[in-house]
């Protein structure tokens, strides 16, 4: 399986996270849309702190520690709100929406 992002096609894994990073809005866009995800500017800033995440620190946090940094600009927010967002697990679709490769572990570091 792979997207096809401006008639490239994009290698995934298995599960459908790509093999390398693409930080380009066109491939949110197609991702969300496989995923069944209709994109809000709550869920760009989501995808915008997870590829802040992995720049930084090669990973993209876990749930815990993803929870724990959205509330600093976003503080409202709770379990709930991220699973509505990213029903499947926000940690890992929001990863995967991003146009990033599968986090680590249970959801990162």
């Amino acid at each position: 399986m792979g997207y096809n992002v401006a008639g490239v096609e994009l290698e995934t894994d298995a599960d459908g996270y790509l093999l390398e990073p693409d930080y380009s809005e066109e491939v949110v866009n197609v991702i969300a849309a496989a995923e069944g995800i209709e994109l809000t500017p709550k869920h760009w800033e989501v995808v915008n702190f997870m590829r802040e995440q992995y720049r930084e620190h090669g990973a993209t946090p876990n749930f815990r520690n993803m929870l724990k940094a959205i509330n600093e600009f976003w503080p409202e927010a709770d379990s709930k709100a991220l699973y509505d967002l990213f029903p499947t697990g926000p940690a890992k679709q929001a990863a995967k929406v991003a146009g990033l490769p599968q986090p680590y572990g249970k959801g990162g570091y």
